[in-house]
């Protein structure tokens, strides 16, 4: 038996144009975002300027809130699409805390197969939709701190204006973790990377 590559799309033209919007305005947003922590920081430590975007208080508002606006309108659109075309369903479920841990463990084993990249296992699951759920809280929360007055019914549901500030931050910072372990996984799987920059990918066959 002899095994060749066959060319098969992997993902569909707007979710790597969807991955990618999202990709950028994170980055810029968490770049900004440092930025606008360090002219208030509430912790006992600020971020390296290096690593921040704007230069000054008011640039990096003005960063934030252009990224902002690219960031909903594209995650609006992602999550739309994923939705109406089933892809949500398709891909993220079903999910159990079974599986999730069977995933887990085999991947600390080195056993853990990404023989399919059309297929996700239940880490990558569990892992994207954890980063859907918390781009949704940044948001949220963004808006109490953006809007604080007009959105006073989200503020108090958030527990007032400096907890806001202090979820929107840990949503960050957890979204910064999210990105590390996903550009650990890229590096060992190289083969994902090229699915999102590709209209073909190759898939193993008999």
């Amino acid at each position: 038996m002899t095994v060749h590559a066959t060319s098969r799309q992997i993902h569909p033209l707007w979710t790597r144009i969807s991955h990618w919007l999202n990709a950028f305005a994170v980055l810029i947003l968490i770049a900004s975002g440092w930025r606008i922590y360090n002219a208030a920081p509430f912790f006992d430590f600020i971020i390296p300027t290096g690593l921040t975007l704007g230069g000054w208080l008011g640039g990096a508002l003005q960063w934030h809130f252009a990224a902002m606006w690219l960031l909903v309108g594209n995650g609006v659109f992602y999550l739309a699409m994923n939705v109406f075309t089933g892809r949500l369903r398709r891909k993220f479920f079903p999910l159990s805390s079974r599986a999730v841990l069977h995933d887990a463990l085999a991947a600390l084993r080195g056993r853990l197969s990404h023989a399919d990249p059309r297929h996700y296992n239940s880490v990558q699951r569990l892992a994207y939709l954890f980063v859907m759920v918390d781009i949704l809280v940044i948001v949220l929360s963004g808006l109490v701190l953006w809007k604080s007055v007009q959105f006073h019914l989200l503020r108090d549901l958030l527990g007032g204006y400096e907890l806001a500030r202090r979820i929107h931050f840990v949503g960050m910072a957890l979204l910064v973790g999210f990105i590390a372990v996903h550009m650990v996984m890229v590096a060992l799987v190289p083969r994902t990377l090229l699915t999102m920059l590709s209209a073909r990918g190759e898939e193993a066959a008999a």
